[in-house]
């Protein structure tokens, strides 16, 4: 949860304080069990995690104090190939999460105003082009495990 919420707090300013704290009340009873969750760990501590479902990244945080050191690359060449992820949706605010996408092969696909719960957050709805960028090669001491 702890990692969650610093990286919603450093990256999605854009989110309402009370829809933050809604979507954090079932982060952990819904959300969490609902996906195949792997976890990135530098030294045995959790630094990030990405949930999967059906070929969808349906979640992908990183602490805010480790964000830029290559976790949340590693995490998604990790769920791309042993998950065979090649769908997510992002939101259409977040430009830093647009432009990491980007920069690894995922193009829009379509676009939708609001966010899945019906929210004033535009989602974008990505997908991994045929020809794509080498995101397996992300370096960092980060180790991602499949919980």
């Amino acid at each position: 949860m702890a990692i969650w919420r610093s990286a919603v707090d450093a990256t999605h300013g854009f989110v309402h304080e009370s829809h933050r704290d809604e979507i954090e009340a079932h982060l952990a009873s819904e959300y969490l069990p609902s996906v195949a969750l792997s976890v990135a760990e530098i030294g045995g501590l959790p630094v990030g995690f990405a949930g999967t479902l059906d070929g969808n990244l349906e979640m992908l945080f990183v602490d805010a104090a480790r964000r830029g050191d290559g976790i949340g690359s590693a995490l998604l060449a990790h769920v791309v190939r042993h998950q065979d992820v090649s769908r997510v949706d992002v939101n259409e605010q977040n430009a830093a999460a647009v432009a990491f996408y980007g920069r690894r092969g995922f193009v829009v696909a379509g676009r939708s105003e609001v966010d899945e719960a019906g929210r004033p957050y535009p989602l974008l709805h990505l997908r991994l082009s045929q020809a794509q960028p080498s995101a397996s090669t992300a370096s960092t001491a980060a180790t991602p495990r499949r919980r």
